[in-house]
């Protein structure tokens, strides 16, 4: 460690003995100034200022996370242990250039975050998942399931959405796939969203959300608040991890349900990974039209095998040709995108699902850019009626 940062360290130290005796003062940087005066006279006025900075950052910010966090262009930082910490700008994964000097600095950093959230990690319970304040994503893993450190990963909220327009400017569809989807909101089809990790998916399905009509109302189901609709009635539900007793959890599932109860015009859920998938397709085939959602897949095909096999995740016993039969009536549109090798987000494919022999299959529109026709099936006649 540099003498500076040695330094640092040691009056931060202080200045915490300060807080507890109750000696500190409410402004915090006029004390770590007087501190900094008083224990290190001999540094020169530019020193000073520096040693001020850093101290301030130790106690009151995230260390070497604070400027990072302060770069509108970092979308995602990602901590893998004290040593190793990156940062997503622009879809591509670079080193920061910044690193914690202990697994104890990088705790305590991780401890700054989640104290106000009223959540912590420790080794009883070494995992968690949170929201901040700014709507950020955060997610912990320490030892002794991290074998490299405490690893921290926070995921920046956009505060305003993309629009469909944007994302025809940004290259992620095309003008005729962006008419063909807005088209299809608006008609009410519902409407899925695959493809992997990081490929988008919660950002389209929030520029889709951008194509209901005013007036509706829309309840939104997520695990962690993202999606930032520009209509004025709007729902936002969030679900929540049990406490440290084990008390209290309300899962995606509970939420959906209630939702039904809620008067929704439109159903918008930000991921499908559980059980919570039967109850979505019970609520699109009773008369909850045009609700969105998305789910991890690697092709529309999959989209709806990994549909089937959700909702059969929530063990009520009904056969698997009863599910697949739900899953066929249920979703008319499913739109795949995938992550390129130079970071950007492209949709690659859009598809009409179509009933074939009780169960779903897929017809592809839209592929590249280029939109065919529509067919003979349920979302032609959907569009036929649009007004």
């Amino acid at each position: 460690m540099e003498a500076i940062e040695e330094l640092a360290a040691a009056l931060r130290a202080r200045l915490i003995e300060r807080a507890r005796s109750g000696e500190a003062g409410g402004d915090v940087a006029a004390e770590i100034r007087a501190l900094v005066e008083r224990e290190a006279a001999a540094l020169s006025e530019a020193e000073r200022t520096a040693l001020c900075e850093r101290v301030l950052l130790a106690a009151t910010g995230l260390g070497p996370l604070e400027p990072l966090l302060a770069d509108p262009a970092v979308d995602e930082v990602m901590v893998n242990g004290p040593g190793e910490v990156y940062v997503e700008r622009q879809g591509k994964i670079r080193p920061a250039g910044v690193r914690f000097e202990s697994d104890a600095e990088l705790f305590h950093a991780i401890e700054r975050i989640l104290a106000p959230l009223g959540r912590r990690v420790d080794e009883a319970s070494p995992l968690c998942d949170a929201r901040l304040a700014d709507g950020s994503r955060v997610n912990v893993v320490i030892p002794p399931l991290s074998l490299s450190g405490p690893c921290l990963t926070i995921r920046r909220f956009r505060r305003q959405g993309f629009s469909l327009d944007d994302l025809v400017r940004l290259g992620t569809l095309s003008a005729g796939e962006a008419d063909l989807l807005a088209h299809c909101v608006a008609a009410r089809a519902s409407i899925l969203v695959s493809g992997g990790t990081g490929s988008g998916k919660t950002t389209t399905l929030n520029a889709l959300s951008g194509a209901i009509p005013a007036g509706e109302r829309i309840v939104t189901i997520e695990d962690a608040a993202e999606l930032r609709l520009r209509q004025d009635h709007v729902v936002r539900l969030e679900s929540r991890p049990p406490s440290l007793e084990g008390r209290g959890e309300v899962t995606i599932r509970t939420l959906v349900r209630n939702a039904l109860r809620m008067r929704p015009d439109r159903i918008v859920v930000g991921e499908v990974r559980g059980g919570e998938a039967l109850d979505l397709l019970q609520a699109l085939n009773t008369g909850h039209e045009g609700s969105l959602s998305t789910v991890h897949a690697n092709s529309p095909r999959d989209a709806l095998a990994r549909l089937e096999t959700l909702a059969l995740m929530a063990d009520v016993g009904l056969p698997h040709v009863v599910v697949a039969d739900q899953v066929a009536r249920a979703v008319e549109l499913v739109v795949h995108q995938s992550r390129r090798a130079d970071g950007s987000r492209a949709v690659d494919a859009i598809a009409e699902v179509v009933y074939c022999e009780g169960r779903a299959d897929v017809r592809l529109v839209a592929a590249s850019g280029r939109v065919g026709e529509i067919g003979t099936g349920r979302l032609a006649a959907r569009l036929r009626t649009d007004p």
